[in-house]
């Protein structure tokens, strides 16, 4: 079992494609990139570092987590070796996005931590950022208010 969450917007594929591999405007503004890898980071709350395995514009985008720490777990490999898929497809006319954690498990510690922030990051931010020009990233040391609760 993993974590998964789609919706359907009324986007090309490639819009869509675009939004999501453009991290700092829908997760966080303060990702470095280097290269097919960049790196996350909340203050000391989580800090993670990818590497994009694969990248077909317009239908999906892999990524591999090499490096993981959440400051509020005592497994700190949670993540480590899990992979995230973002696929884009068609449904009902419109394009679908979805987004799947592969290995993020009801039995980790971050779960549902980490179930709330998806959710909301992709659900919320990236839907907005592909349908409005605008997504929710963590500003410089500020959580969108609706994951600072």
């Amino acid at each position: 079992m993993s974590f998964t969450t789609s919706f359907t917007v009324d986007r090309t594929p490639q819009q869509v494609f675009d939004a999501f591999t453009d991290v700092r405007r829908w997760w966080s503004e303060e990702i470095e990139h280097a290269g097919d890898e960049f790196e996350y980071h909340y203050e000391e709350v989580h800090r993670c570092r990818m590497r994009v395995t694969e990248s077909v514009p317009g239908r999906k985008v892999t990524w591999l987590v090499l490096e993981n720490h959440f400051d509020f777990t005592g497994d700190k490999t949670e993540w480590v070796g899990t992979t995230i898929t973002f696929e884009i497809g068609e449904k009902d006319g419109k394009t679908e996005a979805r987004f799947t954690h592969h290995g993020l498990v009801p039995e980790y510690e971050c779960f549902d931590v980490c179930h709330k922030a998806w959710t909301f990051y992709v659900g919320t931010s990236l839907r907005d950022l592909i349908t409005t020009g605008e997504g929710q990233p963590n500003r410089r040391n500020v959580l969108p208010a609706e994951l600072a609760r």
